[in-house]
């Protein structure tokens, strides 16, 4: 097996790696990666120094891939069933692109700020921060909004591309944080085409045992 996944299923950025996985039907190992152990910790922080997931290895041709965005590019490179996520063609990818950093940074990054203040002790919680936080949110869902009132299926168009392994986690999460469904028809519409889709469906099946363990 070439390509071992080191992950956790909670983890947003390592749902959008396997959904681009189970979408390229790419044969893969799962790791669970637990901080929590020191002796686990020490070995995964040679792999991943700041101690991010996911990393994917690359065991046949000994490379090591961090950033979520970079994984899903080297899948296109490297596997047939994968080239679809990210097109070898400037002015096709651009746009793909384009999306997979709009639900990254603002998506993503807001409810990682948020869910990261609920573990936070008393006394070191960041009001300000955090609603600064759910504002970006907010704004980054009423974009949602008015980019899906088209005709279009799916983030970039009518192909399911690394934008829609980016927007998956991220509108799912941000739904349970700030839910949207009775405000924004429009990305409602499209998590639930997201949530539909077989790869997305079995990314949340394999963290529903997990999410006993996210912060109220």
């Amino acid at each position: 097996m070439s390509f071992v996944l080191y992950h956790h299923p909670l983890s947003s950025y390592c749902w959008k790696v396997s959904i681009a996985l189970y979408e390229a039907d790419a044969d893969f190992e799962a790791r669970l990666v637990n901080l929590g152990d020191p002796a686990e910790r020490a070995e995964y922080l040679t792999l991943s120094p700041f101690g991010k997931i996911p990393v994917l290895r690359d065991e046949t041709a000994k490379r090591t891939l961090l950033e979520t965005s970079l994984i899903i590019e080297y899948l296109a490179m490297t596997v047939p069933g994968a080239a679809g996520l990210l097109p070898a063609a400037r002015e096709l990818a651009f746009p793909i692109r384009a999306k997979d950093r709009f639900f990254d940074l603002y998506v993503n990054t807001p409810i990682g700020k948020i869910v990261t203040d609920r573990l936070r002790p008393q006394g070191g919680k960041d009001a300000i921060g955090v609603e600064a936080a759910r504002n970006d949110l907010q704004t980054a869902i009423d974009i949602v909004e008015r980019e899906m009132a088209d005709s279009s299926a799916w983030a970039a168009g009518d192909t399911f591309t690394m934008a829609d392994c980016a927007a998956a986690p991220a509108l799912y999460y941000a739904n349970k944080i700030e839910p949207f469904g009775d405000t924004h028809p429009n990305a409602t519409a499209y998590l639930g085409r997201l949530t539909g889709r077989p790869s997305v469906a079995r990314v949340i099946r394999e963290a529903e045992p997990f999410f006993s363990m996210m912060p109220a």
